[in-house]
């Protein structure tokens, strides 16, 4: 399982809650692209609805712009490949108040391109600052430890 697009700032914007493990309705340019991990996750976002769940704003680039049709838009939505129980367990997380879902990280399992999505609940700007601390203060420990030994 190689991870291929990371979005590093769900994990600093968001508390993660719950993940699931989503097929991606891709073109075939741009799984070519996703594979030589062109595109990025930033700023991306989960809709769902009865028809399905829809990645929006996540931008792959096409993997050969000259080959390409005209009428591609790299910020299109794309459908996420759920079952019905998934879908309906997502609907009901959605309407929560304070809760959305967001694209975590994109990889390919078995020469597929799966998509990482979680129900997440903002953080306040506080928690992101604890969050901060916590990591230098980690980093320091790691560092103190690594050079005594």
């Amino acid at each position: 399982m190689a991870t291929l697009l990371q979005n590093t700032r769900a994990n600093f914007d968001f508390d993660i809650m719950e993940t699931f493990q989503a097929g991606i309705d891709l073109h075939g340019f741009e799984v070519k692209s996703i594979k030589q991990k062109q595109g990025s996750l930033k700023g991306s976002y989960i809709t769902v609805d009865e028809s399905g769940a829809f990645l929006v704003n996540a931008h792959i680039p096409p993997y050969q712009a000259g080959n390409t049709p005209e009428s591609y838009d790299p910020y299109r939505a794309r459908k996420l490949l759920l079952t019905k129980k998934e879908l309906a367990k997502l609907i009901g997380k959605e309407k929560e108040k304070g809760l959305t879902i967001v694209p975590v990280k994109c990889y390919t399992t078995r020469n597929l391109v799966k998509v990482d999505i979680a129900v997440a609940r903002g953080k306040k700007k506080h928690d992101k600052r604890e969050t901060l601390k916590k990591k230098t203060a980690k980093r320091d420990i790691d560092r103190a430890l690594k050079s005594k030994y």
